[in-house]
């Protein structure tokens, strides 16, 4: 309690500088400021990211290690830019139109050009409502959200004058393709204009932005990797492997790097050794790969900064879902295991699906696109499959394209076709969890083609 106490003192001491700080930013230049808030849940909460029926809820019985929300604050003249990561599960949309209009009301930054993402990390609550995987914290919820805004406000006092280069490397042996068996999956490396959907991918490409500030001012590390945050099913709350790295480079660098979750539809941690992902080999093959992108990073010459966004609906696959009202209506007994986890999880989703409104037919999200100078950043609320990160990157206007998932909303799993074909977890069953219906097949091709048409149309 009182390192809380002392971060919350520090978090308004520094809000008071916001104002000054913003009008000392150059007009013509770029400016990066930061700004961290604790975030650790209390003992007790409802963790989330695995099954577990009611009664047995997976509890906070300790934290291994203290969790934060960590806000990045670009400023290049009179435009204003923020991106947040949480560490969390998810965070819905709602939530985030919350901290986007309290955050902006408090810095006069616009509420659009506000962004939080989540580290997707399953040692962590959720702040979206899913089924029987984690319930909601409510009383929770509203402290992350002041602690965001807190931290956003602290990020705009700590704006400085910036130099950005961005560094990368390929990380061998810190993540694998869950859903291929054979030893060796295709890359990065091999994808090109050719490549395509039909094929499993793994992105194994490490990107770091580096903010070097003037003065006194601390230098900035935020990475993007693709891997779920899984390596850890035990009563233990923490922020995971990327907890674990940032350690290591603080440790080792003394700077404490902040984190973008890639796209992890298809990918977990690790060499593939350990199906969730063990900590210890996971951490030993990022951790270097990290820091040699900070060591190599190039500088970028940003002469803007700009951000736009725009909505998409990603089209349900309605019939479907009345194939599942039905199929479990007629056999409620065939509906036990499988795509229906078990019989209380599949009678709860029928009672709250049998009676959705069937004239819905999309689900509205916000995908956003964020230029800074030569580099491109796509936002959005999935877990794409990683063909389709990959394939935003290749035809990106920009010649370093981020794509950050699980960002402005939560909406579970974009795979490929073949999921469904397969009946695949991520097709069948993340539906049920997220209580959404299924996603059409295509689902997925459509949001990668909508985000590349936004990422053109920023950069003009």
């Amino acid at each position: 309690m009182q390192r809380r106490q002392f971060l919350s003192a520090m978090l308004g001491a520094t809000a008071a500088l916001g104002a000054t700080s913003a009008k000392a930013a150059a007009a013509d230049s770029l400016s990066a400021g930061e700004g961290v808030a604790d975030i650790t849940p209390p003992l007790g909460v409802e963790l989330a990211g695995f099954h577990r029926p009611p009664g047995r809820e997976r509890r906070a019985e300790g934290i291994r290690q203290l969790c934060e929300v960590r806000a990045l604050v670009l400023a290049w003249g009179p435009t204003r830019v923020v991106i947040c990561s949480l560490d969390a599960l998810g965070v819905s949309e709602a939530m985030t139109v919350r901290i986007q209009r309290a955050a902006a009301k408090r810095t006069g930054i616009p509420a659009g050009n506000i962004h939080v993402a989540t580290t997707h990390d399953h040692s962590m609550p959720t702040f979206q409502k899913i089924r029987q995987w984690g319930a909601m914290p409510p009383e929770f919820v509203a402290t992350v959200e002041q602690r965001t805004v807190e931290a956003i406000v602290a990020a705009q006092a700590d704006l400085a004058p910036a130099e950005l280069s961005l560094g990368k490397c390929r990380v061998s042996g810190g993540n694998h393709n869950r859903t291929v068996k054979k030893a060796v999956v295709r890359t990065d490396a091999e994808f090109g204009p050719q490549s395509t959907d039909a094929e499993r991918w793994l992105d194994t490409m490490l990107h770091a932005l580096v903010f070097r500030r003037a003065g006194k001012k601390p230098d900035l590390v935020w990475y993007h990797f693709p891997a779920h945050a899984v390596c850890y099913a035990d009563e233990q709350a923490g922020p995971d492997w990327p907890g674990e790295v940032a350690l290591e480079i603080r440790n080792q660098l003394g700077l404490r790097p902040s984190f973008l979750q890639g796209h992890i539809g298809d990918v977990n941690p690790g060499n593939g050794s350990d199906w969730r992902g063990e900590i210890r080999q996971t951490v030993a093959a990022i951790t270097p790969a990290l820091k040699q992108a900070i060591a190599a990073a190039s500088p970028q010459r940003v002469n803007c900064l700009r951000t736009c966004s725009t909505r998409f609906n990603v089209p349900f696959d309605m019939e479907r879902f009345e194939q599942w009202i039905d199929e479990y209506r007629r056999d409620p007994n065939q509906c036990k295991s499988g795509r229906w986890v078990d019989a209380g999880f599949a009678a709860d989703w029928y009672r709250g699906n049998q009676k959705r409104d069937r004239n819905l037919k999309h689900l509205p999200i916000t995908l956003s696109a964020i230029q800074l100078g030569p580099v491109g950043m796509l936002l959005h609320p999935a877990e794409l499959y990683s063909y389709y990160g990959l394939a935003i990157r290749r035809d990106s206007p920009f010649h370093d394209t981020l794509v950050v998932g699980c960002a402005d909303g939560s909406i579970g799993y974009l795979p490929d076709p073949a999921a469904y074909q397969l009946g695949e977890y991520s097709a069948l069953v993340v539906p049920k969890i997220v209580d959404n219906p299924p996603f059409q097949p295509t689902a997925a091709r459509e949001l990668t083609a909508a985000a590349i048409a936004l990422l053109k149309r920023i950069a003009g």
